[in-house]
């Protein structure tokens, strides 16, 4: 059993996306040991808690300062025993302990093929705005391992979408996640779970024999 943490900010689609497609056995022999947001507000945690899984919220706000918000954060997530970490609409800085106790065992999803659109400041609707602003015909999503950087992690999956000439960035935001960030990311889980993901050298390697 793959038993995997998600870390949220928002209103949680990629981990409603994650929580239908473990539900239709779609990724197998998988379970959500947690879900935790940054953002005491996130829908994400009433998501969850419609599940059974529990949910709760971290911020930093309620700490003297982020080396102590840091290590708080390590340890609950520590309790939990999980296997993997997924960052599913997260917009926390993630702390480099945990980057480094979990390795190759973070996961994220990035609205964007990396490594066009992405780095510092590429989050959000950001990146479908200057997708649009640049004039490029395809964008799509990315889910890569994370490690130190920003979006430089080993890629696991992408998977593209067409810009339409009259999108905005709302509607070019909705189609990725529909057409890419719904299906990647359970996806990569679901390899992950069969055991058919490593990483070498700083590239994902996919063993499809298994």
């Amino acid at each position: 059993m793959l038993k995997i943490g998600v870390l949220v900010s928002g209103g949680g689609t990629n981990l409603q996306a994650i929580i239908d497609e473990i539900e239709k056995g779609t990724i197998g022999d998988t379970k959500i040991s947690f879900v935790i947001s940054n953002n005491k507000n996130a829908y994400a945690l009433e998501r969850a808690k419609k599940h059974q899984i529990p949910a709760e919220a971290i911020s930093p706000k309620d700490f003297e300062n982020r080396d102590a918000f840091n290590q708080a954060l390590v340890e609950r997530i520590d309790s939990y025993g999980v296997d993997l970490i997924v960052l599913a609409g997260c917009l926390l800085i993630i702390p480099p302990q945990l980057i480094e106790k979990y390795r190759n065992r973070i996961i994220n999803i990035h609205p964007s093929l990396i490594p066009s659109f992405c780095g510092k400041g590429y989050y959000g609707l950001h990146v479908h705005e200057k997708v649009l602003e640049r004039g490029v015909k395809v964008t799509g999503a990315t889910v890569h391992f994370v490690d130190e950087g920003t979006d430089t992690g080993p890629i696991i999956l992408q998977k593209a979408v067409m810009v339409h000439q009259d999108d905005t960035p709302e509607i070019l935001q909705r189609r990725v996640m529909e057409e890419a960030e719904w299906k990647i990311l359970p996806q990569a889980i679901a390899m992950i779970a069969k055991g058919i993901v490593s990483v070498k050298d700083g590239h994902v390697y996919i063993n499809c024999e298994r």
